[in-house]
C-alpha cells in the first residue's frame, strides 16, 4: 500500500480506498457489462471476462489502454470494493476456482463498489469539516457505512444501497456548503453544459455537484472552493486551470479530463500521464459562457 493510501486508510477508520489490483481477481474486468463507443472498443455483457484479462487478474494491454480503444478502462475507479470483496466478503476465494460463487461475487461487487465510493467521499468530507455537530453526524455515517461493508453477501445484497447514498448525500451536502461558506458561488447543480465554453465563467466556490461537463472548455478557470461531487468531466479541457482549493474531486474524474502542467492539482492527487507534457497558452474567450439548467 502507498504511503497516501496509508493515510487514507487511517482517516477513514482502517479501510482501503484505493484500488489494489494484486490483491483482486480483476472483478472489474468481469462483472460490468460495457458497449462498443467511445470508451470502449468491443461489446461486454455482464459477467463475461474482457478478452484482454490475463489468467493472472492483470490486464494484458494495461499500459495501451487508451490507444487501443479502451480509455474508459482507466477512469474507472472501484474505490477499493475489489479487494474488500475478493480478500474480505469471500475470503480470497478466485471466481475462477469457484465458479457456483462468480455471480454471487459480481453481483456483491455492484454493491459494495458504490459504498465505498460513499466511504472516499465521507472521508473527505471529515477532513474539511471543523468540530461541531456536522462533523459528528458525518464521523457516525462513516462508521455505518464502514459496517455495511462488512456484511455478508446475503446481507450486501438484500442492502438498499440507494436509501443509503441519499441519507449521505444530505451530510455531503451540508459538508459542502459549510466549506464553501464565505465563498459561494454560483449553484450550477445538475447544470448540462456539454461543450460549453466556461473559459468566462465566474466557477470559484461554485456548486457542480452532478454537473454535467463532458467537453467543456475550461482552459485557465479558477476552481477554488468549488463542489466537484460527482461532476462529469470527460473530455473537459482543464488547461491552464486551478483545481487546487476544489472540493470533491477524485483521481478518477481526472484521468477523464484533459490537462497540461499549467493546471493546479490538490496535493492528493496527481497529474494523469496522458496530459498533455507543453503548456497552452490561453486564448481569450469571443464568446458568451455556456447556459446552465439548475436542479430544483
Amino acid at each position: 500500500m502507498s504511503e497516501a493510501a496509508e493515510r487514507q486508510a487511517v482517516a477513514s477508520g482502517g479501510r482501503e480506498l484505493q484500488a489494489d489490483c494484486a490483491r483482486c481477481f480483476g472483478i472489474c474486468c468481469v462483472a460490468p457489462a460495457f458497449a462498443a463507443s467511445a470508451d470502449f472498443a468491443i461489446d461486454k455483457p455482464a459477467g463475461q471476462p474482457c478478452p484482454n484479462l490475463r489468467p493472472d487478474s492483470r490486464c494484458g494491454i494495461h499500459r495501451d489502454l487508451r490507444q487501443r480503444g479502451f480509455p474508459g478502462c482507466t477512469v474507472f475507479d472501484c474505490f477499493g470494493a475489489g479487494q474488500h470483496v475478493a480478500q474480505g466478503t469471500f475470503g480470497g476465494r478466485d471466481w475462477r476456482a469457484d465458479p457456483a460463487s462468480a455471480r454471487r461475487m459480481f453481483d456483491t461487487f455492484a454493491v459494495m463498489r458504490p459504498l465505498h465510493e460513499l466511504l472516499w467521499y465521507l472521508t473527505e468530507a471529515l477532513a474539511l469539516t471543523p468540530a461541531g455537530p456536522l462533523r459528528d453526524d458525518l464521523a457516525a455515517a462513516l462508521a455505518e457505512t464502514g459496517r455495511l461493508t462488512d456484511g455478508t453477501p446475503d446481507e450486501l445484497l438484500a442492502l438498499d444501497v440507494d436509501a443509503q447514498r441519499d441519507r449521505v448525500n444530505q451530510l455531503l451536502s451540508r459538508a459542502g456548503a459549510q466549506a464553501r461558506a464565505g465563498r459561494e458561488g454560483v449553484d450550477r447543480r445538475g447544470a448540462v453544459l456539454i461543450g460549453a465554453d466556461l473559459r468566462r465563467a465566474e466557477l470559484s466556490g461554485a456548486n457542480l455537484r452532478g454537473a454535467c461537463l463532458i467537453g467543456a472548455d475550461l482552459r485557465g478557470v479558477d476552481l477554488g472552493a468549488a463542489d466537484l461531487t460527482g461532476a462529469d468531466l470527460r473530455g473537459a479541457d482543464l488547461r491552464g486551470a486551478d483545481l487546487g482549493r476544489c472540493l470533491f474531486v477524485h483521481q478518477s474524474q481526472l484521468e477523464a479530463a484533459r490537462g497540461d502542467h499549467r493546471t493546479v492539482l490538490p496535493p492528493r492527487l496527481r497529474r494523469p500521464a496522458h496530459w498533455s507534457l507543453t503548456v497552452t497558452p490561453v486564448q481569450p474567450s469571443r464568446g458568451r459562457p455556456g447556459s446552465a439548467r439548475r436542479r430544483r
